[in-house]
């Protein structure tokens, strides 16, 4: 997957080097700020763990 996106970005080896850099920051971010929260929205904790 990632040698496809690659060879699909525009510009030289550096240039696509550096975009697949931003893109992999961009979605690890989305992931951190909006999935990983909603998921723990919605997963309930069993209170016996606690103490």
């Amino acid at each position: 997957m990632y040698s496809a996106l690659f060879r699909k970005l525009p510009g030289g080896k550096f240039a696509k080097t550096v975009q697949l850099v931003l893109l992999a920051m961009i979605v690890i971010s989305i992931l951190f700020f909006l999935v990983f929260p909603a998921v723990d929205a919605l997963i309930s904790e069993d209170p016996s763990i606690n103490g």
